[in-house]
Formats: C-alpha cells, structure tokens, sequence
C-alpha cells in the first residue's frame, strides 16, 4: 500500500497564506513567496518560479520570525521545506504592506 505525502509528515500542517521572503546570498537578495500551509517542522511555499533557490536558505516570515530551512522537494510553483531552526524575529523591509 502507497503512502500517501499528508502520512509521510510527522506533524499536521496548517493552512495559511502569509507573506514570505527567501533570503539567500547572506540576505542580499530576496525571492518573495507565500507560505502555503505551515507546522512547526515545515512548510509549503509558493514561489513564481524555484529555479535559482538554493537547498538551503532563511526564510523571512513577514511580521514573524526567521526561519533556516531545507529543501524537501520542489514542483514548478512550489518547494516543501524542513525548518532547521528559528533564527530572530523578522527583520522590517521597507515597501512592506502594514
């Protein structure tokens, strides 16, 4: 019997769609993406197009926290990663909608 992804989690995601960015290059570029659904150990981004994002990278959460993450698997709109750690609260980014 196949197992089905949702089994394969060891906790439950939950959907979301909060705003998101992909820092890569010791956060001097940034990929704008928006997080999918989310638990404590991962998440579902969605981002315009994954090519050029690494394996690995900290991920903004928009009036959250930095998050380092690593790339579980990647479709052409998507990339399921794994949460590493939490770094710091989010740092501000102007041109942000408050």
């Amino acid at each position: 019997m196949q197992r089905t992804t949702q089994e394969l989690r060891k906790v439950a995601r939950h959907r979301t769609l909060k705003r998101a960015h992909i820092a890569v290059e010791d956060h001097e570029a940034v990929i704008d993406c928006v997080i999918w659904d989310l638990s404590e150990l991962g998440a579902c981004l969605n981002v315009e197009n994954p090519s050029g994002i690494p394996d690995s990278f900290d991920l903004e959460i928009v009036h959250a926290s930095v998050r380092k993450c690593r790339v579980a698997w990647r479709t052409a709109t998507q990339i399921g990663v794994e949460f590493a750690q939490v770094i710091v609260p989010a740092p501000p980014r102007s041109g942000f909608i408050r």
